[in-house]
C-alpha cells in the first residue's frame, strides 16, 4: 500500500486549484502545506491533499514530466467517477477516457480518465469488489 506520491507541476497555484476541484468530489478534502525550511536541506515546499487523516498526496513546484507519472485514485461508487470527470473537464483536464466500463480489466471496472493541466494521467475509478460489505 502506498503511502505517499509527490508529483512536480510547472504552475503551483493553479495545481492546487484544479486538485482542490477534482478530488473534493472523491472524499480527498483535507489539505495541508509543508514548509521545505522545516525539512533538510533542500527539501522543497509541498501542497497536500488527504483524507481520513491522511495526506497522501503532493504538490511540489518543478520540472514537469508529464505522462511519467499514472495516477489512479479510488471513487466510491459509479456517480462518484462521473463528478471527479465532470469536476476535472470543469477545470480545465483534457478527456483521455470518459466515464465507463473498462472491459479490457474487468467488466465491474468502471473508471474516467483525464490528464491535469501539466499532462499527468489521472483516473478516478470504481471496481465494485473493493467495496464490498
Amino acid at each position: 500500500m502506498l503511502d505517499h506520491i509527490f508529483i512536480s507541476v510547472s504552475d503551483i497555484e493553479r495545481s492546487i486549484r484544479f486538485y482542490d476541484a477534482v478530488l473534493t468530489p472523491l472524499g480527498i478534502t483535507a489539505r495541508l502545506n509543508y514548509n521545505g525550511k522545516d525539512g533538510p536541506a533542500g527539501h522543497p515546499d509541498l501542497k497536500g491533499f488527504g483524507a481520513n487523516g491522511r495526506v497522501f498526496f503532493w504538490l511540489r513546484e518543478g520540472a514537469v514530466e508529464g505522462r511519467a507519472a499514472h495516477i489512479g485514485f479510488v471513487a466510491s461508487s459509479k456517480a462518484e467517477v462521473e463528478s471527479a470527470y465532470a469536476a476535472a473537464m470543469g477545470a480545465g483536464a483534457t478527456d483521455n477516457g470518459t466515464p465507463g466500463a473498462r472491459l479490457h480489466y474487468d467488466p465491474n471496472y468502471y473508471a474516467a480518465n483525464v490528464l491535469d493541466p501539466d499532462g499527468y494521467s489521472l483516473e478516478f475509478v470504481y471496481k465494485n469488489w473493493q467495496h464490498a460489505q
